[in-house]
């Protein structure tokens, strides 16, 4: 009599199990059959050359808590999943893998090819849940459209709700199979956060406890922790969405946090879903910019582009709050969503400078660098994207940061040039000579710049 067969569970962008939908069926398949489950992640060589050395480094560390949830017995093969998978049903004799769904244009791409290999051996590719609490394509407008603008998105997004978070399955039987072991991530360079299920949901619930109430006041304050800083575990799922906003529904209920603040928490999880919806409709919008807004003569190229460029990443611009921004992301993986915007706007609209190449830094440097999230939110920026900001809304770097950061506490923090300097005037240091020794002068001047891009924006709709 033949042994009973396991079922695979291939681990992508749901580093976890709880709330994981994929497992459930995996081990309710699996239960039924008598088998186990083969608990499967595919180190895909594209993907992990494109991460960069701070999300290797977390991407490692993730997986190394994953395993440890598992008794050791993760499975770690590295290749193509196109080759792999066959291989690994064709060694335990699996009929089925099952997969949380992907959404971005390579997972859409690489998924189809898998599901093909594997049917060409009589096997199934069973997708259940996705990274969102709702999945992209799924919220349209009543005339079957995707949505252009976020607002009416977000409310057709509530309207829809979302399932319940998924039970955690008691005693799964992981199969044990030989693995080609962790990957061996560099020095991140970056100081990261704790990576893994255990520590994202940590890092939850203390925000619960302690931020979430001042959240819509404090959000915007790079100089105070006023984030939950879950990016990181919402990209590579050791926490879902789904778990997020049924934590927030029973925190107002329970009336431990403000209706408001859950609100506002809420709305970023929509802009995050929003994005990943106009990838899915879009895909072309991980490198092209969805609508033109300036003439193609506007922008830096050759050896002035390089300049410009260099400066902005190395946080030399003499802007003190985008460069203590871009020094913060380099010394940490991670940058403030507010200074996020400030130094994009500098970028695209007092450097001419594209918005593809901060896209692809940010995606170099970012520990939380996601797809639809980085490219769409540059795409918001530069005003070339669905719904976007209007090209003519430029952010002053100054008064972005007399406003988000009264104190000048944060520019300090991450520019040492400038701590002689108190206060606010940390913001302005031409103004007080001498007292920044080091610290370089301004690259552009912002307001000449300024007029140059609203000359540009006049041209391009001429």
């Amino acid at each position: 009599m033949p042994s009973p067969a396991p079922t695979v569970l291939w681990f992508r962008r749901d580093l976890r199990l709880a709330d994981n939908p994929a497992l459930v069926e995996a081990v309710g398949e699996a239960r039924a059959t008598g088998g186990d489950v083969v608990g499967l992640y595919v180190l895909d060589p594209a993907l992990w050359a494109s991460a960069g050395p701070v999300r290797q480094a977390y991407l490692a560390r993730s997986l190394r808590a994953l395993a440890a949830s598992t008794g050791g017995r993760l499975v770690v093969r590295h290749g193509d999943p196109r080759s792999v998978l066959p291989r690994v049903c064709a060694e335990t004799g699996a009929r089925s893998v099952h997969v949380a769904a992907s959404y971005e244009p390579y997972g859409r791409r690489r998924d189809d090819a898998v599901e093909a290999g594997l049917a060409a051996a009589d096997v199934t590719l069973r997708r259940t849940g996705s990274p969102y609490a709702v999945a992209p394509g799924r919220v349209l407008t009543r005339g079957g459209t995707p949505f252009q603008v976020f607002t009416p998105f977000r409310t057709a997004w509530l309207e829809h709700g979302w399932r319940a978070p998924a039970p955690l399955p008691d005693d799964v039987a992981w199969a044990a199979l030989a693995s080609d072991g962790l990957p061996d991530a560099p020095d991140p360079g970056a100081e990261l956060p704790a990576a893994g299920e255990a520590a994202a949901h940590d890092r939850w619930q203390a925000f619960l406890a302690d931020g979430l109430a001042d959240y819509p006041t404090d959000r915007d304050r790079p100089d105070l922790a006023g984030t939950s800083h879950l990016s990181p575990a919402l990209k590579w799922g050791e926490i879902h969405p789904r778990t997020l906003l049924a934590d927030l529904a029973a925190a107002v209920r329970s009336g431990a946090v403000p209706d408001e603040a859950a609100a506002t928490y809420r709305s970023e999880l929509a802009w995050r879903e929003f994005h990943a919806d106009v990838l899915f409709h879009h895909p072309g919008a991980a490198q092209r910019s969805l609508r033109a807004v300036v003439p193609e003569d506007a922008w830096a190229t050759g050896a002035a582009e390089e300049r410009l460029l260099a400066a902005w990443r190395e946080g030399r611009t003499g802007y003190p709050m985008v460069d203590a921004g871009m020094r913060q992301l380099l010394a940490t993986g991670w940058m403030h969503n507010r200074v996020r915007m400030i130094v994009a706007s500098f970028l695209v609209k007092d450097l001419h400078v594209r918005w593809q190449r901060g896209a692809e830094h940010f995606m170099a440097r970012l520990v939380d660098g996601d797809v639809s999230q980085n490219q769409l939110n540059w795409q918001w920026v530069a005003g070339t994207g669905r719904d976007a900001a209007p090209y003519f809304r430029i952010f002053n770097p100054v008064t972005q940061g007399v406003k988000f950061d009264p104190d000048g506490e944060y520019v300090r923090r991450w520019v040492p040039e400038l701590r002689g300097l108190a206060g606010k005037a940390a913001h302005e240091p031409w103004k007080a000579p001498g007292n920044a020794p080091g610290y370089p002068e301004r690259i552009v001047d912002h307001a000449t710049e300024r007029k140059v891009s609203l000359e540009d924006f006049a041209h391009g709709r001429s």
